[in-house]
C-alpha cells in the first residue's frame, strides 16, 4: 500500500482549504498547521513527512491550484493564495453527494454541495479513501458519473 500517496492526498486538500477559507486574501501556509509538529532528524533537518507536505505544496503551485511569493525555509509558503483553477475547482458543485438535498435550503445545499465542503467532511471524519476519491476528482477536473460512490 502506498501510504505517501494518502498522505499526499490529505495534504492537498488540507493546504487547499485553508486556502478556500482565507481566499481571496493572501496568507502564509504553514506545514506545521496541516500535519501537527513533527521533530526534526539529527542534523536539524525536517521529517520526511514534513517535507513530503512541503512538497506536496509545492506540486500544487507547480500544478497551478496556488500561487505564492516565496518559501519560508522549509516551514510555509508565504503569501499563498488560491488560483482560478483552484477556486473554481473546489467551489463547483458536486450534487449526487447529498443526501436529502431538496429538503435544504438553496444556499445551504449551494454550500454543501461544493466540493471544499465535502473535502473538508471527509477530512474531519478522517475516511482516507473517501479523501482519495475527492482528492483525485478535484485533480481530474471533472464531475465523477452520477453511479460514483463519493
Amino acid at each position: 500500500m502506498d501510504l505517501q500517496i494518502d498522505d499526499f492526498y490529505k495534504d492537498c486538500a488540507a493546504g487547499l482549504l485553508q486556502l478556500y477559507q482565507a481566499f481571496p486574501r493572501k496568507t502564509a501556509l504553514y506545514v506545521e498547521d496541516l500535519i501537527g509538529r513533527e521533530e526534526p532528524d539529527e542534523f536539524g533537518l525536517p521529517s520526511k513527512r514534513h517535507q513530503s507536505c512541503l512538497g506536496a505544496l509545492l506540486w500544487l503551485a507547480d500544478e497551478g491550484y496556488l500561487r505564492y511569493e516565496s518559501t519560508i525555509h522549509y516551514d510555509a509558503l508565504d503569501q499563498s493564495v488560491l488560483s482560478e483553477k483552484g477556486f473554481l475547482r473546489l467551489s463547483r458543485a458536486i450534487p449526487h453527494t447529498l443526501r436529502d438535498a431538496e429538503a435544504l435550503p438553496p444556499s445551504v445545499r449551494r454550500v454543501q454541495a461544493t466540493l471544499a465542503h465535502q473535502l473538508r467532511e471527509a477530512l474531519a471524519s478522517r475516511h482516507s479513501e473517501r479523501i482519495a476519491r475527492l482528492a483525485r476528482l478535484l485533480f481530474d477536473g471533472t464531475l465523477a458519473s452520477p453511479s460514483d460512490i463519493v
